[in-house]
């Protein structure tokens, strides 16, 4: 009778080990569109055509003193057949990003899309408080793309997550995969880092190129994404990994979120 009542005290602490690893892990969401490019007619949700492609990431989480740990990581997989012309575009130096923080200094047409946003907490003056950022995407050599990261208020922050696409021959049901390493922000030393708990974000681009001279020239468009010529049922799969710091006591732990993107309607 005690050999089985201390079993099931065993069980019974095992199991709330169990739910307490369970709640220690945040919770992500992710949403996401294939949308048209500004200036550019016929592109969009469109089969084989070319599209920005627009995304939200949420994170629900309390175990960072109140919310989720600090993101350090993120990999987005594409759906198969997604194709990406990185090639055709201007790049920005690197070090203007990294370590110049001056953005403004880029060459023309190497933005890699519009405006994005992520809302998080900073700590300051010993309290969390929210801060909102800015997340510029600019196309750098080699084929990565660097996403310039500021906020003024309260704490100034001017930071550059790095990502670069891979498996471009896809696998795995999905296509190419943007991978993405976040730096960590911590506003005073000693404070805890910074959290995120929403990520919005439009990824894309397009460009006229002329070639050949005088009844040779023709102009045509580059793309930097194309949607995929064939859409499988139920929509397109879209898979987020995101990766959390091992900070106050967590183990690095990655997350994985799925999303299916609704196929283009047929064509009349």
């Amino acid at each position: 009778m005690r050999r089985a009542a201390t079993c099931i005290a065993v069980l019974s602490l095992a199991a709330l080990a169990l739910a307490g690893s369970a709640a220690a892990t945040p919770v992500v969401a992710l949403k996401g569109r294939a949308v048209p490019i500004p200036g550019f007619p016929g592109t969009g949700n469109i089969l084989g055509a070319g599209a920005d492609v627009e995304g939200e990431i949420t994170i629900k989480g309390t175990e960072y003193g109140g919310y989720p740990p600090p993101v350090i990581g993120v990999t987005l997989s594409l759906p198969t057949g997604t194709k990406l012309h990185p090639s055709g575009f201007p790049t920005c130096p690197a070090v203007l990003l990294e370590q110049q923080h001056e953005p403004a200094k880029c060459p023309k047409g190497s933005k890699a899309g519009p405006v994005g946003h992520a809302y998080g907490f900073v700590v300051f003056g010993g309290e969390r408080v929210p801060e909102t950022v800015s997340i510029e995407p600019y196309f750098v050599p080699g084929g990565g793309i660097d996403f310039y990261v500021e906020g003024h208020t309260p704490a100034s922050i001017e930071i550059t997550s790095t990502g670069r696409f891979t498996a471009f021959g896809g696998g795995g049901g999905y296509g190419p995969k943007a991978v993405v390493q976040v730096p960590l922000v911590e506003t005073v030393p000693g404070a805890a880092d910074a959290s995120v708990e929403r990520i919005i974000g439009k990824l894309g681009a397009a460009r006229k190129k002329v070639t050949g001279k005088g009844k040779h020239k023709k102009t045509e468009t580059i793309y930097y994404g194309t949607v995929p010529r064939k859409c499988p049922k139920g929509g397109f799969p879209v898979k987020a990994e995101v990766t959390f710091a091992a900070l106050g006591g967590l183990p690095q732990q990655m997350v994985t979120a799925y999303f299916k993107a609704k196929c283009p309607p047929k064509k009349k």
